[in-house]
C-alpha cells in the first residue's frame, strides 16, 4: 500500500513544472507585447515630428516678402538745412519829442503802408513855440530895419565929415547882429514846425503792426526804451539757414548759371509752406560750425511765414533726368558695400551690388546695379539669404515712395 502511494506522490511532481513554466510565458509575452507597443507609439511620434519639421523646414523655405518695382523717372536733387524766418525790416517805433499822446489811428495786426499816421501827439507846446520863435523873427526884423536906417545917416555924417569912421563902423557891426539874430530866428522857426511834425508820428516802413505797447493818454519821451509799437515787414520776407562748407562749390557754380529756387517746408517736413529764391550768401564761414549762411526771399503773399518761425529749407540744385529710383528700404549695407535683393524669373532672391548716388528722404537714385523694371525685396530683406525662394507681394509703401518727388535731399 505505501508503494501506490509513493508513485502517487512521485507522480503529481511533474504535473506542477509544466504549469509555472507557462505562467512565466505569459508574463513574458504581456511584457513583450508591452514593450512592441510602447516602441511603436514611440516610432509614432517620431515620425509624426519628423513628418512636421520636414513640413516647417519647407514652409520656412518659402518666405513672404514685400517688394517694389525699380522705376525710371526725373528726380530733384535738394539740399536740406533748417531755416529761421527774419524780416527784412524790423522797426520799433519812437516818438521823437515829449508829450501826451492824444490817439492811436492804427489796429493791433493792422498792415500799415510807409508814411501812414499811426498816432497823435498834443501840438499845443509846439505850435506856442513857434508863435514864440515867429514873434522874435519879427522882432529882430524890425530892429534890424531901424538899425540899416541909422547906418544910411551914419554914412551920409561920415561924408560930411560930421562923425568920426568908429561910429560908422560901430552901426554897420549892428546891423550885422541882426542879420545873424534873424537867421537864428529863422532856424527856431523851422526846429518849432519840425517839433510840430513830430507830433504826428507815422509809418517809416510799410509792414504788419504788433501789438501796441502805449495806451492814449499816457505821456510819451522820445527815450522810452520801448517805444510805442513795433513794424515789421513780412511783404517780402527773408529765411536765413546754414549749410556745410562742403556744398559751396556745387551752390556757387549753380548760381552762375541760373537762380536757384528755394522751398519752405513745415516742421514735420511734409506740407510745403512758400517757395522762394536765394538771394546770396554770406561773406565769411563760421569757423566753429563749419557752415555757411546763405539767404532766401519768399514773397509771403498769404502771409504763411512768420518772423522767427522755423522751417525746414530745400535748395533745388538740379533735377536728374530719366534717373533709376528705388526705394531706400531696398538698399541694404553688407560687408562688400551697398546692395539689395532682386527678385528673378524663377521667384528666388539675388544679389545685386549697387551703387547709390544719393538719397532723397525714402528713394534713393542708383547708378549701378539695378535697370528700370527690376523687383526688389523691400520689405523682410533680413530675413533671407541669397537664392532663397520666396512669394512677392506688393510693399504697402510702395505706392506712395514711387509717387513722391519732392523728399528731403541729403548731399551725396
Amino acid at each position: 500500500m505505501a508503494e501506490p502511494d509513493k508513485a502517487g506522490v512521485e507522480g503529481s511532481a511533474p504535473s506542477r513544472a509544466p504549469q509555472g513554466s507557462g505562467e512565466r510565458s505569459r508574463v513574458w509575452g504581456w511584457i513583450l507585447l508591452l514593450v512592441v507597443i510602447v516602441g511603436g507609439a514611440v516610432a509614432y511620434q517620431l515620425h509624426a515630428r519628423s513628418q512636421a519639421a520636414s513640413k516647417d523646414s519647407n514652409t520656412s523655405q518659402t518666405l513672404s516678402v514685400g517688394v517694389a518695382t525699380v522705376q525710371k523717372r526725373d528726380i530733384p536733387y535738394y539740399l536740406t538745412a533748417l531755416g529761421s524766418v527774419t524780416p527784412f525790416y524790423t522797426v520799433t517805433v519812437h516818438s521823437r519829442v515829449d508829450g501826451q499822446l492824444m490817439s492811436v489811428n492804427f489796429r493791433e495786426g493792422q498792415f500799415v503802408r510807409e508814411g501812414d499816421v499811426l498816432a497823435m501827439l498834443d501840438p499845443r507846446p509846439f505850435q506856442v513855440a513857434l508863435s514864440q520863435a515867429e514873434g522874435q523873427l519879427a522882432k529882430d526884423q524890425a530892429s534890424q530895419n531901424d538899425a540899416k536906417v541909422d547906418l544910411n545917416r551914419y554914412q551920409q555924417l561920415w561924408q560930411e565929415g560930421v562923425v568920426a569912421r568908429q561910429q560908422l563902423d560901430t552901426q554897420q557891426a549892428t546891423v550885422g547882429q541882426y542879420d545873424g539874430a534873424i537867421q537864428s530866428d529863422r532856424a527856431q522857426i523851422d526846429n518849432a514846425k519840425l517839433q510840430l511834425t513830430y507830433c504826428r508820428i507815422t509809418a517809416p516802413i510799410g509792414g504788419r503792426v504788433g501789438l501796441r505797447l502805449v495806451d492814449p493818454g499816457n505821456i510819451v519821451h522820445a527815450a522810452d526804451a520801448n517805444g510805442m509799437l513795433v513794424i515789421t515787414q513780412v511783404q517780402p520776407i527773408a529765411v536765413v539757414f546754414t549749410l556745410p562748407e562742403d556744398n559751396i562749390p556745387e551752390v556757387m557754380a549753380t548760381m552762375k548759371k541760373r537762380q536757384l529756387s528755394v522751398e519752405a517746408y513745415s516742421r514735420d517736413n511734409k506740407t510745403m509752406i512758400a517757395a522762394g529764391k536765394l538771394l546770396t550768401p554770406d561773406n565769411q564761414i563760421d569757423q566753429t560750425t563749419g557752415t555757411l549762411r546763405y539767404k532766401s526771399e519768399f514773397e509771403n503773399r498769404d502771409n504763411s511765414l512768420w518772423p522767427n518761425q522755423f522751417v525746414n529749407i530745400r535748395l533745388l540744385l538740379d533735377t536728374r533726368r530719366d534717373a533709376v529710383v528705388v526705394p531706400s528700404a531696398a538698399i541694404q549695407k553688407g560687408a562688400q558695400g551697398l546692395f539689395a535683393y532682386a527678385i528673378d524669373a524663377s521667384s528666388q532672391a539675388q544679389v545685386r551690388n549697387v551703387q547709390v548716388d544719393f538719397t532723397q528722404g525714402n528713394v534713393s537714385v542708383v547708378s549701378q546695379g539695378l535697370n528700370a523694371g527690376d523687383v526688389v525685396v523691400v520689405d523682410g530683406a533680413d530675413k533671407i539669404k541669397p537664392g532663397d525662394p520666396v512669394v512677392a507681394h506688393p510693399s504697402s509703401g510702395n505706392r506712395s515712395s514711387s509717387t513722391t518727388s519732392s523728399s528731403v535731399g541729403t548731399t551725396p
